[in-house]
């Protein structure tokens, strides 16, 4: 089961009088590498924030934004009905000890002193946003691995059609085999009978022979290139959701017995094969850097 590491979640959550908006964007890297953009009302808890993103999506280039927008029903600030009691008995005071008589508009002079409103920094409003803020992020990454998945899905079929290919081009190895080693023999009888005046040990010469033509032999090059791609496609069903390393290390073995079949082939047919090859494993390889 493959997850890609491209994708993209969204989740808007509301807290009251506010409007929370998380977005998580990823696309591939080796590590987890986490650029945030948090409001300074929520900067305290970006470590949390932080390492809930590293902890579900593992790997990535990842960019979080969390945006607080104000939907105009809050109330940001209060009554300090304290202090505003206090200046109440002052000029109550006052006005007894000068005969004054009292103001007309108690709630016009009253709100005119310094500190008769105070910001609202309830610690429940704090925790509700807070609380709404996570809870709109686990939403949000939940998005990013459902689009992650179904970008998976699109790998596994992309692969297997490549790791196919490849399997049918290996099929038709043995047929170029046979006709190989023939020209080789040929070529070599061919050279040696050529060279006058020369007396040579002919079973000696079958020795080396045999020797050189064991050298272009490519029957362990198709049995590891067999079974690496088999493994690919077994390791592509694994239920952890997260091959993308293997994979790669999978490719390149894959492609290291290509070209030893290319180096070995010593046939115009057979090297085509191994192009066609290697231009499916290079398809391979590109994707594999998006699987996480």
């Amino acid at each position: 089961m493959l997850y890609s590491m491209t994708g993209f979640g969204k989740a808007v959550a509301e807290a009251p009088g506010k409007k929370i908006t998380v977005e998580v964007k990823s696309l591939n890297s080796k590590q987890a590498d986490i650029s945030a953009r948090i409001p300074s009302s929520l900067r305290e808890h970006e470590l949390a924030m932080r390492s809930r993103v590293a902890e579900t999506l593992m790997r990535g280039k990842i960019d979080l934004t969390i945006s607080v927008e104000s939907t105009g029903t809050e109330c940001t600030q209060k009554l300090n009905i304290p202090a505003i009691s206090a200046y109440k008995a002052q000029i109550e005071n006052l006005s007894a000890e000068l005969n004054l008589p009292e103001p007309a508009d108690w709630y016009s002079l009253l709100l005119r002193f310094p500190d008769t409103m105070k910001a609202d920094t309830a610690s429940e409003a704090d925790v509700t946003e807070v609380s709404t803020t996570m809870k709109a992020l686990d939403e949000a990454l939940a998005a990013l691995c459902s689009h992650r998945r179904a970008e998976g899905i699109k790998l596994e079929a992309f692969f297997a059609e490549r790791i196919s290919r490849i399997a049918a081009l290996l099929s038709e190895v043995p047929k170029y085999e046979g006709e190989r080693v023939k020209k080789v023999r040929e070529r070599m009888e061919e050279g040696m009978a050529n060279i006058s005046g020369i007396e040579f040990d002919r079973s000696r010469l079958e020795q080396e022979l045999f020797y050189y033509i064991e050298k272009f032999d490519i029957t362990e090059e198709k049995q590891r290139l067999a079974q690496h791609l088999e493994y690919f496609t077994e390791t592509m069903g694994a239920p952890d959701g997260s091959q993308g390393k293997k994979l790669g290390f999978i490719s390149q073995e894959i492609g290291r017995e290509i070209n030893t079949l290319g180096s070995k082939s010593n046939n115009s047919d057979l090297q085509k094969l191994v192009v066609q090859m290697k231009d499916e494993l290079e398809q391979i390889k590109e994707q594999v850097l998006n699987v996480m």
